[in-house]
């Protein structure tokens, strides 16, 4: 029996839901119906009902939970006594990261460890920031990267590289070298989705320039950057987006970037922890490389 099958039964049986329980573990809901089709495979028993679009746990579900659950407990405190006692950096790191950091920076990073720690696996789960630091502040991620800090909680914040977003457009549009931020409102814009570090950020930098994102032409929100940057391809308006982002467009000349007047869009990256939380030996050194990176 899989070890992530019994962490997929058990986010199903404490959430009571296929969906959430893919949110929680930061999955899709179809690799999340799979596991628990193995699994019940496996036993060759029923675990829940499904009962239209809700789930009831079963007689056998509720034997199971509280044996999965002592189980992964004591699998996860053997690895980290393994750990600590042959001093070995090895095992399955999982960490939360905004879409940039996701997939422009944290991909490099964990290349690089893993060529000092080859016994380490990574995954990189991605979602908007507030996602992740509600995910690292409930404890169910050791540790994340996101593009803004997030009001509320008791977390750590630590700087960890910068980013530049720039107004771009479809060449097409020929959109002049440098532009009025109050001219904006002429053009149809996207904007990313409510709880997004970029999406703060955008906010914040046009309201500096003296224009609130409620007088934008406001054509779509959209979840990621790179539907952001596919959106603006396709001509469906222009976005404030990070330069790294669409760094291979705008070397191309698909995209262009122009100049807000008196706008520098400069922003951090964070690694966002929780204080005095106590991390597996192999998520320490991993965070410890990540601060050092940043003073470098």
């Amino acid at each position: 029996m899989e070890t992530r099958h019994l962490r997929v039964f058990v986010a199903v049986y404490t959430t009571g839901s296929f969906t959430k329980a893919a949110e929680q573990l930061f999955t899709s809901q179809p690799t999340v119906s799979e596991h628990m089709h193995n699994l019940e495979d496996r036993l060759g028993c029923r675990l829940f009902d499904r009962l239209g679009r809700s789930i009831s746990p079963t007689p056998e579900a509720q034997i199971l939970f509280p044996k999965a659950m002592a189980i992964l407990d004591e699998l996860d405190k053997l690895k980290e006594t393994l750990a600590v006692a042959t001093n070995k950096v090895a095992g399955d790191l999982v960490i939360g990261a905004s879409t940039i950091p996701g997939a422009y920076l944290l991909p490099e990073h964990a290349a690089a460890f893993k060529q000092v720690y080859p016994d380490v696996s990574f995954e990189i789960a991605i979602n908007d920031s507030a996602q992740i630091v509600t995910a690292v502040s409930e404890h169910r991620l050791h540790l994340g990267v996101v593009g803004a800090k997030i009001a509320g909680g008791r977390l750590d914040y630590t700087e960890f590289g910068e980013d530049e977003l720039v107004l771009a457009a479809r060449q097409e549009q020929r959109l002049p070298a440098e532009i009025d931020a109050r001219s904006l409102t002429g053009y149809d814009f996207l904007l990313r989705e409510e709880g997004s570090g970029t999406g703060r950020n955008v906010e914040h930098f046009l309201s500096q320039a003296g224009l609130p994102p409620a007088q934008l032409k406001v054509r779509a929100r959209l979840g990621s950057s790179t539907a952001i940057k596919e959106a603006v391809k396709a001509g469906l308006g222009l976005a404030i987006i990070s330069r790294t982002a669409i760094r291979d467009e705008l070397h191309t000349g698909v995209l262009t970037e122009t100049r807000i007047t008196g706008l520098a869009m400069r922003r951090s990256f964070y690694i966002v922890t929780t204080p005095k939380r106590s991390m597996p030996n192999h998520y320490q050194v991993f965070l410890d490389y990540l601060k050092q990176t940043a003073r470098t």
